[in-house]
């Protein structure tokens, strides 16, 4: 029977210490119910408290840790087949592909690449995850030195893929400390790789060719003393990698089946680029905790950043800005006002509409939870007493001499509200429609 928060709390040492990462330990038990916590977080447990919440509180997919600590990419630690259910924890590590076959002046002008693309999207900045080096060449020294070049010149955290373990122990050396994760473990070379991490503290993949046949493989692992690791089923379509990502995540969830609880990497690779975006949308909606590719084309990267965002955006938390209010352009005392939500995507899209329009104008961004102006109006969060009391409480009355203040179309109905909370201005009902902005700016400053 599962321990409920308060069952957990009961046996935790009461003492609110925050060593765990949360404030309160009832905050903690609360978090361990939902198994979105390690009991071993906490330095006071007993071995009561062990021998009862430990296996209870563990989450169903371990979380797995891979790079340097200032550039750590966190997998795992899921606990729902869909992220309607509650919601999807850590995003798809999105990993590009190089080999110690590639020349010196290839791998610093890519690996560069790498380091700085940035797309900045609803105020969120999503970049490449993670590199993997293959040893194509199967020679130690090549690989070393492409694997030193990547690491040096992405700063991200490395994959080290090769089927030599003397070359992954010469690659691990340069890289100890750092948790690059290692590929791969099969039933044949398990053993040998196993050494090899817990030796260099990294986490391991593990490969084999059907989900029965990974379990066993995991479970040895296991035995073995290695605790993070990552799994990898070859599928010959994205069909059969979906059906194989769906088959481990369902029995690690729906069973709790540990051989299973691990995040999974998966490969799109040698295909073109139409392909190769379509079977990595299916793998990203599918349960992919890494996916790699072999490509630094926008075209193939930017709709995967885009998708990836949009799966992994938390439901139940709406993407939200900064509630204050921004100037746009070069706005002065006398430049219209406007407000509206701090739903991040409300915000980007209005004022980016403002600056196109050309006006400078100051944007009245009120705190509404992050929900979107109709649904914050019918929560009561978008009313003409809170638009009221946020301008008051912002000095904007102070910065500016205008006194029209310009609102949304779809809540009209707050304009006599808003003008009883704020004695001297005028409301004006702005456009419905975002696209609309500009055109009504530019003939609100012709009159």
């Amino acid at each position: 029977m599962a321990l409920t928060g308060l069952d957990i709390f009961k046996l935790l040492p009461k003492t609110n210490c925050g060593e765990c990462g949360v404030p309160t330990c009832m905050a903690f038990a609360m978090k361990l119910a939902a198994k979105n916590a390690e009991l071993a977080a906490c330095p006071y447990a007993s071995d009561e408290a062990v021998d009862k919440i430990g296996a209870a509180s563990k989450p169903p997919i371990r979380l797995v840790k891979i790079g340097p600590a200032d550039h750590e990419t966190a997998v795992g630690n899921e606990t729902v087949m869909f992220r309607h259910e509650k919601t999807f924890v850590h995003p798809t590590a999105i990993a590009v592909a190089f080999s110690d076959g590639q020349s010196a002046e290839e791998l610093a002008h890519q690996t560069a690449t790498v380091r700085e693309y940035c797309l900045e999207r609803v105020g969120e900045q999503l970049m490449i995850d993670l590199v993997l080096v293959e040893n194509t060449t199967g020679a130690v020294e090549p690989f070393v030195a492409a694997v030193k070049a990547v690491a040096a010149s992405s700063g991200r955290g490395v994959i080290l893929k090769s089927d030599n373990p003397a070359a992954l122990e010469e690659a691990l050396k340069i890289l100890e400390g750092q948790r690059p994760l290692i590929h791969a473990a099969t039933p044949e070379n398990a053993d040998a790789l196993a050494a090899l991490a817990l030796k260099y503290k990294a986490p391991l993949t593990a490969r084999a060719q059907t989900p029965d046949a990974l379990a066993a493989l995991t479970t040895k692992l296991a035995g073995l003393g290695v605790q993070d690791i990552v799994l990898e089923t070859p599928a010959e379509n994205p069909a059969a990698a979906m059906q194989y990502n769906t088959i481990l995540r369902k029995a690690a969830l729906k069973t709790n089946y540990e051989p299973t609880g691990y995040p999974v990497i998966n490969f799109v690779t040698g295909q073109s680029l139409p392909d190769l975006v379509a079977d990595a949308s299916t793998l990203i909606c599918k349960y992919a905790s890494i996916l790699v590719m072999d490509t630094l084309a926008c075209q193939a990267i930017l709709p995967m950043m885009m998708l990836r965002q949009n799966i992994f955006t938390d439901p139940q938390k709406p993407i939200q800005v900064e509630p204050k209010v921004y100037q746009i352009g070069d706005a002065d005392e006398n430049s219209p006002v406007m407000v509206t939500t701090n739903f991040s995507l409300t915000y980007f899209i209005v004022s980016g509409e403002i600056e196109n329009s050309g006006v400078p104008a100051h944007l009245v961004i009120v705190e509404c939870e992050g929900m979107s102006v109709l649904t914050a109006w019918a929560a009561g969060k978008f009313s003409g007493d809170k638009i009221a009391a946020f301008i008051k409480a912002s000095g904007l009355e102070s910065q500016v001499k205008t006194r029209k203040l310009i609102i949304p179309g779809y809540v009209a109905q707050i304009s006599g509200e808003l003008e009883e909370s704020l004695p001297g201005w005028e409301i004006a009902v702005g456009p419905q429609e975002a696209s609309d902005i500009a055109s009504y700016l530019k003939m609100a400053v012709a009159k």
